[in-house]
């Protein structure tokens, strides 16, 4: 039994049509209007990605981020045309199932590699099928690969992100060019993010040419058997406190002075505050969804004292993406409106704790009444900087830089216009 469904998930991987989303389920009338003229075309680039032998494992998805078991059941359709920063872009979104080691590739190894296995053949079929239509002014891609590393000798894995966005032009000179420096040169024209994070593929100037990396790619493990998948983990984002304000402001960071966290200490405080707390349950319930079985208390965080509010953000089924645009997006619909009606709770100048911890759990229109959420995210902000976003004196995203931001438990840096922009690219 066990052999035969192995067999079915894998011809169904080789055989799953890869799909062009259709028409319909666009909104935007004039990209709509796109989609159905241009039908044919973008679905001789699905044809022509099936007919590509990857290295491993591809699939075109709406979902980043997916297990191979998943993603043989999950909808395929995510050739489309979309908008970035007033342009008219191809879109093109999937998961690729190659497993890096961490410790033997560096990350824009990582995304060079995704990018010569699965998006220049995926450009390669783009580019003709379009090379005469007015648009798109641009190809976006994001694709989606496994990293596998050891934590305290224990093996994990866990997905990376690689987004291309690359102006029809150099896309063009990338497709026609048979010299390894002029395609690299092509490529140095668009943007290339890893993570919502810059990345080069090349360093510039352009060095030499393009190394393959295929020693060390794992061998992705069978459908049968998917990978757990975790968020990896990123180099931590700096403080940039000093740089946001002027004059520098004085405020702590996370890494604030010794407190006392002790049982004792934090039994005191709670105690203290439970009266605000409740009553700030009660008032702000219906705008911030608080988790009935964790009420807020104070926790301990890098020597510090934070209140923890667990909360529950619901975000349109169109909101499907990778794990750091539905954070972006769980910070501007939900987590932003919140700090200003909590902090009105407590007296500016107190000093009892350091931060609040607003972990929420993110879910789409289909899992609302389910238990657990798609995405779990904790924003670990220092009382100064909320104090500064209440006052209007820096933005959401000089707040976020300030702050520790978790997903699944891994901190990560987030941009959130890069992560909203990649890739719902209105």
């Amino acid at each position: 039994m066990q052999k035969l469904l192995s067999l079915s998930l894998f011809f169904l991987a080789v055989s799953a049509p890869a799909q062009v989303l259709a028409p319909e389920e666009i909104r935007d009338p004039n990209l709509r209007e796109l989609q159905t003229k241009y039908f044919s075309e973008l679905k001789r680039i699905t044809e022509a990605a099936s007919a590509h032998s990857f290295p491993y494992h591809f699939y075109f998805s709406r979902v980043i981020g997916l297990s191979e078991k998943d993603q043989v059941i999950n909808d395929q359709r995510s050739v489309q045309f979309d908008r970035y920063q007033e342009k008219i872009v191809l879109k093109i979104t999937g998961n690729y199932f190659a497993a890096y080691s961490m410790e033997l590739m560096k990350p824009e190894e990582r995304a060079r590699q995704t990018y010569q296995d699965v998006v220049l053949p995926l450009l390669r079929a783009a580019v003709p099928a379009l090379d005469k239509a007015d648009v798109p002014q641009a190809f976006a891609f994001e694709v989606s690969h496994h990293v596998r590393k050891k934590v305290l000798g224990v093996s994990s894995e866990g997905t990376e992100n690689v987004v291309l966005i690359l102006p029809k032009a150099s896309a063009q000179r990338l497709v026609a060019a048979t010299d390894p420096a002029a395609q690299q040169a092509a490529v140095l024209e668009g943007e290339v993010f890893l993570n919502a994070a810059p990345v080069a593929l090349w360093p510039r100037p352009e060095g030499e040419p393009p190394r393959t990396e295929t020693a060390h790619v794992s061998t992705p493990a069978p459908p049968t058997a998917p990978r757990p998948i975790q968020v990896p983990r990123v180099p931590p984002v700096p403080n940039t406190l000093a740089a946001i304000l002027e004059p520098p402001a004085k405020a702590q960071s996370l890494a604030a002075p010794l407190r006392d966290t002790s049982p004792a200490a934090l039994k005191s405080i709670q105690s203290s505050f439970q009266g605000v707390l409740d009553r700030m349950v009660q008032e702000l319930n219906m705008q911030a969804h608080f988790v009935r079985y964790a009420p807020p208390a104070f926790v301990p965080f890098h020597k510090g004292l934070y209140l923890q509010l667990s909360l529950t953000t619901m975000l349109p089924e169109s909101a499907g993406g990778s794990q750091y645009k539905l954070a972006a997006l769980a910070f501007d619909q939900h987590i932003a409106h919140l700090i200003r009606p909590t902090l009105a709770y407590f007296k500016e100048d107190h000093g009892d704790f350091d931060g609040i911890d607003l972990s929420t759990s993110v879910r789409l229109g289909a899992d609302r009444d389910s238990d657990g959420g798609q995405v779990a995210v904790e924003f670990i902000f220092p009382l100064a900087m909320l104090r500064a976003y209440e006052q209007f004196d820096c933005t959401g995203q000089q707040l976020i830089d300030s702050a520790f931001v978790l997903i699944n438990g891994e901190r990560v840096s987030l941009n959130l216009q890069i992560a909203e922009a990649g890739f719902q690219l209105k």
